[in-house]
């Protein structure tokens, strides 16, 4: 869900070839090794899907970055996750249980561009209207409704953090992700 906070407007799509064309988040399928979340600051050269983007280097970090991208033109930042799904027996999940991880993402950058290949529409919708509105996906709305919690309140209350620790395997890391710890907490030892 990218969030651009100084406006309260979020981006959505409705997907092409779609039975039903409610609003959405834009995102997709993760990558074989591919972080959830922010990575180490690696830039990659991507050959974008969209028509008008022939070249465009930027910083990848994760999944929802780029798949936001991918789909809408937008670059984002990862802030958090807002929210995870687990569904068996989804047809799109090739046999497999599927987990849907939500984001919170802050743009970086605000003009659409997006792939019509993928989607049918895109735009930066207010989020009080998503959250609202009978014209989007169930768990769109829920997690509208979330974030606008989120929005208004601090995003301290709905946000899921990461760090990343040493593995206890030699030159390894894993990413933890969880509620944000008060930091007399943090300082236990």
């Amino acid at each position: 869900a990218v969030l651009d906070e100084s406006t309260g407007k979020v981006l959505v799509v409705q997907d092409r070839n779609r039975t039903i064309n409610a609003w959405k988040f834009p995102g997709g399928l993760s990558n074989p090794g591919e972080d959830i979340g922010k990575s180490s600051d690696t830039r990659f050269k991507v050959l974008s899907y969209h028509m008008d983007c022939k070249d465009c280097s930027f910083h990848l970090g994760d999944t929802a970055v780029r798949e936001v991208f991918e789909e809408t033109g937008i670059k984002s930042e990862f802030k958090s996750i807002l929210s995870i799904r687990q569904q068996h027996k989804h047809p799109g999940a090739f046999g497999q249980s599927d987990m849907y991880i939500i984001c919170r993402l802050q743009p970086s950058s605000f003009s659409i561009s997006f792939c019509q290949q993928e989607c049918l529409r895109c735009e930066w919708m207010d989020l009080q209207e998503l959250a609202r509105t009978k014209h989007a996906t169930p768990i769109t709305s829920n997690v509208a409704k979330l974030l606008l919690y989120g929005y208004r309140e601090g995003f301290d209350k709905i946000d899921i953090t990461m760090r990343e620790f040493p593995a206890v395997y030699t030159g390894l890391f894993y990413k933890l992700y969880h509620r944000e710890l008060p930091e007399s907490y943090n300082n236990i030892t």
